[in-house]
């Protein structure tokens, strides 16, 4: 999701370097697909019946391979032109290599799924009458833009080759707002009652209610140990500013002081402000959290030893704190906004095509667990063989560098050739020599306003279980997850 537009970007967002990328630029790809189609290089540009605005372009040596791009959230009221690629050096990079680029704008700004799902269909079915039908179309975005690129290969397979979603809200429509809901409703119960967490009435003075309590709360140590517990029950990283050391381990005191970050600078205009541009599309609230047990999720969370230490610091009983919040009134969904958001989207797990996901370790927007949700219903749909996970060691939303994208893109052109995953050259080793070897010019990172030289950073990683998953299989408007507790 895109960042409300007054704070400034996390994710990456590079500038064009003075370099020509020609094809001997990167190691030969097997899945450069037939030489050339018929083509000569041209942009096109131009609306939709619905309004929204499509950007195409293809090169001369267009090797009828087609990247349909799908871009993150646009706060409403910011400016939405058509996108076909995250950042310029990859765009530049498939360009020079014989691929197309496609992408909407979708018909509107917010959570925009409804609108982008059948833009980015139609965005395609323009390239097939103006430039011809592609062999192979790859479905890819970021953020927001991750979860429609999944939706997308889900209610139209046959359609697309491949999927790369990029720090994608992968747990699904549901299970994001609800995991908002478990923060928001802590952040009220044990900071401020005053904040509104569904049906908010004025989003902009909620913002401002939630941004000066939080403010408050930061100045005590009380006040910081209920904020950890807050962002805890959304598994908020406490590692926030991109290319900065993460803190250790048991660092609690610097990974709360990034939690508050995330909250302030990034999260809160989501949940306290921007849920009511959801409720509106919903036609209602599609959140909540009747029969969640807090002792059972603060027990699962990615962040619970730093929860328990700050609260053993500041001479908190956690145990109380988790009581009042089970004990609190809760909030109760209207089924028709949960069906509007399950089919906007959630997913049944059923892959039909290769799929390659790709998330920061650092990511406190669209958390890097919504990643084992995915796999997860993936895995119970039988369809894993088709799926594989890389994740990058580096704090931030989407903050990938253009090295990392391009070698992503690769991965997935490869297993498209051969038609197996090569688990070998998926190892972080492989893949960060492989991204490396792109040069310089696209082992970059936009930071404090300049460009930065910045090494590729694959990692393993095991994401902690997702707090509350809900997905189309087994998802149920009772209970606090995927089938209830």
């Amino acid at each position: 999701m895109r960042r409300i537009s007054r704070y400034p970007l996390i994710a990456v967002c590079v500038a064009l370097m003075a370099v020509a990328w020609g094809p001997a630029a990167a190691p030969s790809l097997a899945a450069s697909g037939p030489t050339t189609c018929a083509t000569t290089a041209r942009t096109l540009n131009g609306t939709l019946a619905d309004g929204a605005t499509y950007l195409i372009q293809v090169p001369a040596n267009w090797n009828c391979t087609v990247f349909l791009y799908s871009h993150g959230y646009v706060t409403p009221g910011s400016a939405n032109p058509a996108q076909d690629v995250g950042d310029p050096e990859t765009g530049a990079w498939l360009l020079a290599h014989g691929y197309a680029l496609a992408g909407s704008s979708y018909a509107s700004t917010g959570w925009a799924i409804q609108q982008a799902l059948p833009d980015q269909i139609n965005t395609l079915n323009v390239f097939d009458q103006q430039v011809g039908r592609p062999s192979r179309t790859i479905a890819w975005g970021h953020s927001l833009g991750g979860i429609i690129t999944a939706g997308l290969i889900q209610d139209y397979p046959n359609r697309f080759s491949a999927a790369l979603p990029m720090c994608g809200v992968l747990s699904g429509g549901v299970a994001t707002w609800n995991t908002a809901l478990d923060s928001e409703f802590a952040f009220q119960q044990l900071i401020d009652p005053s904040v509104q967490v569904v049906n908010i009435t004025n989003p902009a003075a909620n913002l401002t209610a939630a941004d000066q309590a939080a403010a408050v709360a930061q100045q005590t140590p009380q006040g910081r140990a209920r904020l950890a517990l807050a962002a805890a029950l959304g598994d908020t990283p406490g590692w926030f500013t991109p290319l900065s050391p993460e803190p250790a381990a048991n660092d609690y005191a610097s990974q709360e002081s990034n939690q508050y970050l995330w909250d302030t600078e990034v999260d809160f205009p989501f949940v306290f402000a921007l849920r009511a541009e959801l409720q509106a599309r919903a036609g209602g609230n599609p959140s909540w959290n009747t029969g969640v047990n807090y002792f059972s999720d603060l027990a699962r969370s990615a962040d619970f030893r730093e929860v328990v230490a700050l609260y053993r610091g500041a001479g908190l009983s956690l145990v109380k704190d988790l009581a009042a919040l089970n004990a609190a009134t809760r909030v109760s969904a209207d089924p028709s906004a949960v069906k509007y958001l399950a089919t906007n989207i959630a997913f049944n797990g059923h892959l039909s095509m290769p799929v390659l996901t790709m998330h920061t370790t650092g990511d406190g927007l669209v958390v890097p667990q919504n990643e084992q949700a995915y796999a997860s219903v993936v895995r119970r749909a039988g369809d894993s063989r088709l799926l594989r996970q890389v994740t990058v060691s580096r704090a931030g939303h989407c903050a990938f560098t253009p090295a990392e994208t391009i070698t992503a893109a690769q991965t997935l052109l490869n297993r498209l050739a051969t038609g197996r995953w090569n688990d070998k050259a998926l190892q972080p080793s492989i893949l960060n020599a492989q991204a490396a070897a792109l040069g310089a010019s696209a082992n970059i990172f936009s930071s404090g306003g300049g460009v930065v030289a910045t090494p590729p950073a694959f990692v393993n990683y095991q994401p902690a279980p997702y707090l509350r998953p809900y997905d189309l299989p087994s998802g149920r408007l009772r209970g606090g997850g995927r089938g209830g507790r």
